[in-house]
């Protein structure tokens, strides 16, 4: 009763903390414009089990590819484990679901013991590809500081989390000579020189350090990238599926314009003009655009076929989309300890600059690569919109072609009278 006991608080105090911190996500998220992304229901559906659970985009590497499936699979099957370890700890029994599986839960297990053995190369492979062989787009300045010594954390987290469950499992087959166990029946012969005491204790201990692990694994989620797990699914679904170069006007732009057009136009029952135009700060963006920077993995494909960041200029989507998750937790943050009528001097502009706005080229090219459709291009050109429209701080370059358009209603410096003397000419 004891055991029973200490299980229920920590799964409850572990429940209780994780909700509030997903509360705290919804609420962040939620501090976006909103956006009508329910439409096309059977395509999204389609696209969710494409992107987010077959991991399409994956395969554009197939080497990175096939050790994440290996920690995806694994991840999402030994959890089935864990669901009997928490019904274990609740009611204080051991292995209930084998005494409702009969033989085909020693061939579950079986399996998950495989499953974990590849999660643990898998994770080894990538601290490998981190430290040693040093992919560029996994050491990029972007992941300086926290990033790096996060996705170093997830790891080692998951390499002690698998360790756990086959610690426990080969203890336990030591203590009942069990041949069930493919992993471990070969390890636990190292074990037989124990007395079942010491066994009981190693399998038990195993048992509460897998659990407690798990449970601190939930509470560092909502902290980490690998929070994608999680968001991955909603932001497939709620992804756009118009054609990727296809850009939205600012309705704002459209309805001023329709008024100054037409004398006789009635602004619609309610309007206001727009405070300001383009994207200043996290509340001008869309629920959609901040769901994205939650589900980012920061894997860097973006950054890694960006022409802008590949020919060395400052622009890495990445971090732009890395940059509005900070912003938006700092609000949140602000939110918490001043209350909602809080602001402070900062905005968006203030954590990416404009040179890396204008080094975009709006190839998309980050949007196709990201494994959970991403859209880091439309957070750089609506805030390009907001220097344009409301600070006048574009290139000399663009105020040249906005002069001329201007002026001679064409890109070019010359009259609009002359604009057919080429074919004279010729």
């Amino acid at each position: 009763m004891i055991s029973q006991l200490i299980f229920l608080i920590l799964f409850g105090s572990a429940l209780y903390f994780f909700v509030l911190n997903i509360k705290k996500i919804r609420r962040n998220i939620l501090l976006g414009k909103d956006k009508n992304l329910s439409d096309k229901k059977p395509t999204r559906w389609r696209n969710m089990a494409l992107m987010a659970l077959g991991q399409k985009r994956m395969f554009d590497r197939p080497v990175s590819a096939f050790f994440h499936i290996l920690i995806y699979v694994g991840f999402v099957l030994i959890n089935l484990e864990v669901l009997e370890i928490l019904i274990d700890g609740a009611l204080g029994t051991h292995r209930i679901f084998e005494s409702f599986l009969g033989d085909f839960y020693y061939v579950l297990i079986g399996f998950f013991e495989i499953l974990a053995a590849g999660v643990l190369l898998a994770c080894v492979v990538f601290l490998l590809r981190r430290y040693v062989t040093k992919v560029p787009r996994l050491r990029h300045s972007d992941l300086e500081g926290f990033p790096i010594k996060d996705a170093t954390a997830i790891l080692c987290i998951e390499i002690l989390l698998m360790g756990a469950v086959l610690l426990m499992n080969i203890s336990d087959t030591a203590l009942q000579n069990a041949a069930w166990m493919p992993v471990s029946m070969w390890i636990a012969p190292l074990f037989n020189y124990l007395d079942a005491h010491t066994l009981h204790q190693i399998e038990r201990s195993a048992w509460w350090g897998h659990l407690i692990g798990i449970l601190l694994f939930l509470n560092y989620l909502p902290f980490s990238k690998h929070f994608h797990i999680i968001t991955a699914f909603p932001n497939t679904w709620y992804a756009n599926l118009e054609n990727t170069g296809k850009l939205e006007n600012l309705q704002s732009v459209a309805q001023e314009v329709s008024l100054m057009m037409d004398a006789s136009a009635v602004p619609p029952d309610g309007y206001e003009p727009p405070a300001h135009f383009g994207v200043k700060d996290i509340k001008d963006l869309s629920w959609k655009n901040l769901l994205d920077a939650y589900s980012c993995t920061e894997c860097g494909r973006c950054t890694s076929v960006c022409p802008a960041n590949l020919t060395g200029k400052l622009l890495s989507p990445r971090r732009v989309v890395m940059k509005v998750r900070d912003r938006m937790e700092e609000i949140g943050q602000n939110l918490d300890k001043h209350g909602p009528d809080f602001a402070d001097e900062k905005d968006l502009h203030s954590y990416i600059s404009a040179e890396e706005l204008w080094a975009c080229t709006t190839c998309n090219a980050c949007v196709e690569a990201c494994p959970v459709q991403i859209n880091p291009m439309e957070v750089i050109y609506t805030m390009r919109q907001y220097l344009v429209m409301e600070k006048s701080a574009a290139p000399n370059e663009l105020n040249a072609m906005f002069s001329n358009l201007e002026n001679n209603g064409a890109p070019w410096q010359f009259s609009a009278m002359d604009r057919a003397n080429w074919a004279k000419e010729s």
